[in-house]
């Protein structure tokens, strides 16, 4: 396949070969290697008698000097033939600063249109070379794979495109006169460095390919161009990978917009099944109960299961029932008209605000039982009547609900209505509390020290004393008793790691009853006073300090105490 044949148009008494004209010129493969067209390859009409004599002037690159273009003249003589005249003249510019060495023809045959297919949306592509025919060619050429093409004769003509969002790839020539591509180059790479710029050059060298290199250039391109394919497939290659670092934003995109979506903290069994149930309803949308002692972190959850499912561009409205008023409680759910009550002034109702998204409903259990009937004809029908409208709105909602309470008893005690209670226990899921997954206490403790890490803080991390003292207690308030230990221990901590003597706990912890003490004291001051002793350090775990806090007296008294009844703390009476 050799650069196509380039016609121009020129004074009004001349013959206008249009693009059709040239595109059955190339197709038919005429005799290319001598620039000579054959006279079955143009047509004049018989009756264009004024045209018979009449000089017809033709824009041809030469191909075996393909990017020196001659002006010749096509005449037509007596009997229909046609002769091509070339005059000594050349139509390349004198004044051309830049590659002078010609351009070697262009070996390979016209490929088909399926062997490269067009891609799905048309790449913006930018040629910048300072010779026109050049730029002419390679349009050509690229055109027919389906890009949007765009010409620069200079870097002043480039400098607009390249703040156009739509540009993909730059083709550039190395040397454009007063300004080096090299410069372009760099400058796109800091403008945009998405784009991807392939160099030309007829000056070709190994140490220009490697700067090129360097600068960012996605290829080398030395003319002259002796294959189509390969302008072809690096122009090709170069989009491809334009369009995988644009995907690459646009994952990342989404993974700071999943950022907002609660971590789940955890390495037990049960946090490990918890994930993956969440994991497996990102494409279901059916309602969900979500059972759990209070501070387990059931919204955190519920939160968790919206941002994964196909509603996460929807509205996530939560609501806690049981700090409702019974009074306003259908108002506040279901909406209101204007003039429904003394004072109503018109409210949509929490239903309609998470329409096309969630609702969560907290502690579900406190619903009173008339409310209850309501709820469930919304979620039968998927409509919701406004208190005071004659007229039910259509509504698409997905509701998740929890609560503390054991919603099954409930109902077998008719406290909760039963069709409700299949209505929202589609998906179960439940939540341990913490004291039956312990081995997740480092990893929340740590999570929270990072948490709640202040750009002042200093505190580094937990002493081990402290870490086990806080894995032996029970936690009757789940994670969120623990993350307010955590954020009350680090505003008072005076040393860059938290210490036994740190943390506020006002709580029994669990631990075998011999390291209380014996049962069977007896009755004197002293066999108390040492018991007492025995049991501020077994529940500060040995920490002299933290036991003098909780004995209500000084170090050096505790010492002297200890040293009265023989009590042994680390290696020290």
């Amino acid at each position: 396949m050799y650069l196509p044949h380039q016609f121009e148009s020129v004074d009004s008494g001349h013959l206008d070969v249009r693009e059709n004209e040239i595109d059955g010129l190339v197709r038919n493969d005429f005799e290319r290697r001598r620039g000579v067209a054959r006279s079955d390859d143009v047509v004049v009409a018989a009756d264009e008698d004024a045209l018979e004599c009449a000089p017809i002037e033709l824009l041809v690159v030469n191909d075996k000097d393909v990017g020196i273009a001659q002006w010749d003249y096509l005449r037509v003589a007596e009997g229909g033939g046609l002769i091509l005249e070339s005059p000594a003249n050349s139509f390349k510019r004198p004044d051309f600063e830049t590659d002078r060495t010609v351009m070697a023809p262009l070996s390979a045959s016209l490929p088909d249109d399926g062997l490269f297919p067009p891609p799905e949306e048309a790449s913006f592509v930018l040629l910048v070379d300072d010779e026109p025919l050049l730029l002419r060619s390679l349009k050509r050429i690229l055109e027919r794979e389906g890009y949007e093409i765009a010409l620069a004769e200079s870097v002043a003509e480039a400098e607009p495109y390249l703040t156009d969002p739509r540009l993909d790839v730059v083709l550039v020539d190395l040397l454009l006169g007063p300004v080096s591509g090299l410069e372009l180059l760099e400058k796109i790479k800091s403008m945009r460095p998405e784009i991807e710029v392939i160099v030309m050059t007829g000056h070709g060298s190994i140490e220009s390919a490697v700067g090129c290199i360097r600068r960012g250039a996605f290829d080398y391109l030395e003319k002259p161009f002796d294959d189509l394919h390969r302008i072809q497939t690096t122009v090709r290659k170069a989009i491809d990978r334009r369009s995988l670092v644009r995907r690459n934003h646009q994952l990342e995109d989404e993974l700071r917009a999943r950022s907002s979506i609660p971590e789940l903290v955890g390495k037990s069994p049960a946090m490990r099944a918890l994930a993956s149930t969440i994991h497996s309803l990102r494409h279901n949308e059916s309602h969900v109960l979500i059972q759990g002692e209070s501070g387990t972190g059931k919204e955190l959850v519920a939160y968790a299961v919206h941002s994964s499912s196909p509603r996460s561009k929807g509205d996530f409205v939560p609501v806690d029932c049981g700090a409702l008023p019974e009074t306003i409680i259908e108002s506040e759910l279901f909406g209101h008209e204007k003039g429904a009550f003394t004072g109503a002034i018109g409210a949509p109702g929490l239903f309609r605000i998470a329409n096309r998204g969630t609702l969560f409903l907290d502690e579900i259990g406190e619903i009173p039982s008339h409310v209850q009937a309501k709820l469930l004809r919304v979620l039968q029908h998927k409509e919701v009547r406004p208190v005071g409208a004659a007229t039910s709105v259509p509504i698409d909602i997905r509701v998740i609900s929890a609560t503390h309470r054991d919603l099954a008893a409930m109902v077998e005690e008719g406290g909760f209505r039963a069709d409700l209670f299949y209505r929202l226990n589609v998906v179960r899921i439940e939540i341990p509390p913490l004291r039956e997954r312990r081995e997740d206490i480092p990893l929340l403790v740590h999570h929270f020290l990072h948490k709640h890490a202040g750009e002042n803080s200093q505190i580094e991390g937990i002493d081990d004393r402290a870490l086990e003292l806080l894995m032996a207690s029970d936690w009757p308030g789940n994670v969120r008793e623990l993350e307010n230990t955590i954020e009350s221990a680090m505003a008072l901590a005076p040393g860059p790691r938290l210490r036994v003597s740190d943390l506020a706990l006002n709580r029994p912890v669990s631990r075998p009853t011999s390291m209380l003490g014996p049962t069977n004291l007896p009755i004197t001051l002293d066999a108390y006073e040492r018991c007492a002793l025995e049991r501020a350090l077994a529940e500060c775990l040995g920490d002299v300090t933290a036991a003098a806090r909780i004995l209500g007296i000084g170090r050096s008294t505790l010492y002297r105490k200890l040293a009265k009844y023989g009590i042994v703390v680390g290696g020290r009476s």
